[in-house]
């Protein structure tokens, strides 16, 4: 039986992965270019995984579904307590990219540019990695757990919560104030020929679609 709320998570990580990829191809295709990225889509991007992930995604799962499989072994206790503390310096981590970038920015038009951008490239290197990882163990050992043990009442539960506040990179409807954010994130990897290689990384995540604006 396929559960909404599974199929959700795992459309989610594909959603974060793909605009983790994407930053990382528009810094690398700029970087080989020798020019200045676009500092606003970066900030779209970043912007992007701080309003959807990291303040969406996952707290839906350390408040609703690691809660229902804590205490199935001392193993899984010990991984969903790592689990939980990503989650939370998740939140460090973006404010200290976005601060970083900020720094990049003003200062790339002085002698400090390139140290700037080496620190801000590394910087990004690593939280994407981090994520990649965390998402690889959540797919790996958390989500088949859930599958074996939760029950048919617990799954409703979990579904009802995560249908809703969803994030629209995973195909569900955005609210039209995110167009502007959306078309500045896809312009700029087009604009720096990276948009067919950030199609390949948004490859099985649909697009957002938006709803009317009100009349």
């Amino acid at each position: 039986m396929a559960h909404p709320s599974l199929t959700i998570i795992c459309q989610e990580h594909r959603a974060l992965s793909a605009m983790l990829r994407s930053i990382t191809l528009l810094l690398r295709e700029h970087r080989r270019r020798n020019t200045l990225p676009d500092f606003d889509a970066l900030q779209a991007m970043l912007f992007y995984v701080d309003e959807f992930p990291e303040k969406l995604h996952h707290p839906k799962e350390s408040r609703l579904l690691f809660p229902k499989l804590r205490g199935h072994d001392a193993h899984t206790d010990a991984v969903l307590d790592r689990l939980d503390h990503d989650h939370e310096h998740g939140e460090q981590a973006i404010r200290e990219l976005e601060h970083v970038l900020l720094g990049f920015r003003l200062m790339s038009e002085t002698g400090q540019c390139e140290a700037r951008r080496r620190h801000f490239e590394a910087l990004m290197k690593h939280y994407a990695d981090f994520y990649l990882a965390h998402m690889h163990v959540e797919e790996t050992e958390i989500l088949p757990l859930a599958e074996t043990v939760l029950s048919d009442g617990e799954w409703a539960e979990l579904d009802a919560a995560f249908l809703t506040n969803r994030d629209p990179l995973a195909g569900s409807e955005a609210d039209e104030a995110y167009r502007p954010l959306f078309r500045k994130i896809v312009g700029a990897l087009r604009n720096s020929g990276s948009f067919g290689s950030a199609l390949e990384a948004f490859g099985g995540v649909a697009m957002p679609t938006f709803a009317p604006p009100p009349r």
